[in-house]
Parts: structure tokens; C-alpha cells; sequence
């Protein structure tokens, strides 16, 4: 695939030119392929293997053509079963798969964001409670995209930022990429947070107002990623904890490692 390298931050990646850039499509607003950053070994993450994105129940008309470009075989949600009664799934497609899977966690209502309150701390306490929680529901995800029968995987919840972020976190950290580039991957979802808002504001609609603001800032991530560390010793100890196999974790490697 022919690739560009593109600066975000500290973080220096591969993006996909051919087919798509995520701006194309109107009614996606936080897709792109997770391949590209540095692993083990230096091996590559390989592009056109596994996406995240915000929920493509939207997708139609040139939307449609345009994903479906993308040769997805199977779709993994990460939504919770009212999100997926209240919004729908994605169209189907020739040869697409929809597999939903919930990691069990509170609905943030319950700890809502105060305004002015420190948002990195806030969400890497809700991305701590849904790793503590979720652990079945986190461990079956990363079983999905380790089948490498399964790829290209599209995974995605609402807005592709938290639990996409949380699970796209975990198997790029399994594929040794540093939390630096995994936080900077994560923090790119900020951007498709406020195409989505703009999108929003069009449809008439007011978001929760327990909700915090639609940004990712890395530190959320990287505050994550080290408390699962000092908890479980490796972000490996932690999936084996929530029922990965060695197995799986070596099929993910083979697959997703160029």
C-alpha cells in the first residue's frame, strides 16, 4: 500500500493514501487505519489490517463505496445493547461480519465530568474502571482481532475515542509499539471529536451533559497505560488476567507485524 509519513506531535507515522484519507468521508467522522507505528523488533504495525472508528451506522451513498474500498471483513462494536437498539449497525456489506462485543462498565452518568476538573485524570479513572470491569468483554475484542481470519477488522463504539481507544491502546502496546505513539494515536481522535460535534450541532440535538468534552489529551492515555503497569507488571499480564491466551498474543504478533 502506498503510505505518507506524517507528523502528530512527537509521533511519526504511516497513513494509508490509496484508498481514502478520513476527511472524505460525511458521515464518518473519526476513521483511520491503525498501522504504521514502530513494534518489537522494528517490525511495523501493517496497514489495512485493523481500523477504529466512531459507530458507521450512518454510512450510505458515496460513504458506503468509499468504506467498502477498504475490503473491512469483519466489524467488532464495542457499543453498549441500547446504543446498538437506539442507533442500529453498520449497512451490510458483501462478506462483513458484525461481531458486538461489551466490555461491562459503568455508564458515566453515574461519575459525571465537572467542568474545570482535570479531563486526563477523569478519563483515565473511566478507562481504569472499564479495564477492572470489562475484562471479559476486553479480553474476547482482542481475541477477535488476534483470528487473523477476521482481518481487516473495523473496531469501533460511539465516537471511537474510549473504548476504540481503550482496546486499539491494548493491542498496539501487545504489539510493542511505545505508549508515546500509542497515546498520540489515541490523541488524534480530538480532531474527529470535533468533526463529529460540527456534524452534531446540524441534527438539532443536545449531548448528555454528563459527557465530558470530546478531546483526548495523550496524557489520558499514557496515565492509563502506566497505572495498568504498576497494577499488573505488563499490559500482557493484564490481558492474560482477563483471559488472553499466549497463544492469542502470538497470533496478534504474526499478523499484525509486518
Amino acid at each position: 500500500m502506498i503510505g505518507r509519513t506524517t507528523d502528530a506531535g512527537s509521533y511519526r507515522y504511516r497513513v494509508s493514501v490509496d484508498p481514502l484519507d478520513v476527511t472524505q468521508f460525511d458521515s464518518l467522522f473519526n476513521f483511520r487505519d491503525v498501522g504504521g507505528p514502530t513494534g518489537h523488533d522494528g517490525r511495523i504495525v501493517r496497514s489495512g489490517r485493523l481500523f477504529r472508528s466512531d459507530t458507521p451506522h450512518r454510512l450510505a451513498g458515496a460513504d458506503r463505496t468509499a468504506f467498502a474500498a477498504f475490503g473491512v471483513r469483519t466489524v467488532l462494536d464495542l457499543r453498549r445493547p441500547y446504543e446498538v437498539d437506539r442507533d442500529g449497525r453498520i449497512p451490510d456489506f458483501a462478506g462483513l461480519t458484525w461481531r458486538h462485543i461489551h466490555p461491562e462498565h459503568a455508564d458515566w452518568a453515574e461519575n459525571p465530568y465537572q467542568p474545570g476538573a482535570d479531563l486526563a485524570r477523569y478519563l483515565a479513572d473511566r478507562y481504569a474502571d472499564l479495564a477492572a470491569t470489562g475484562t471479559a468483554g476486553l479480553a474476547a475484542a482482542i481475541g477477535l482481532i488476534a483470528d487473523e481470519t477476521n482481518a481487516p477488522l473495523l473496531v469501533h463504539c460511539v465516537a471511537g475515542k474510549d473504548r476504540t481507544g481503550i482496546v486499539c491502546g491494548l493491542t498496539l502496546a501487545v504489539l510493542g509499539v511505545s505508549d508515546a505513539d500509542i497515546a498520540a494515536d489515541y490523541a488524534l481522535s480530538t480532531a474527529g471529536g470535533e468533526r463529529f460535534r460540527a456534524w452534531f450541532a446540524t441534527t438539532g440535538k443536545t449531548l448528555h451533559p454528563s459527557l465530558p468534552p470530546l478531546r483526548c489529551p495523550e496524557e489520558a492515555m499514557l496515565l492509563f497505560l502506566t497505572e495498568l503497569r504498576d497494577r499488573y507488571g505488563t499490559v500482557e499480564g493484564y490481558l492474560r488476567h482477563a483471559g488472553v491466551t499466549d497463544a492469542q498474543v502470538a497470533a496478534l504478533r504474526d499478523h499484525l507485524l509486518a
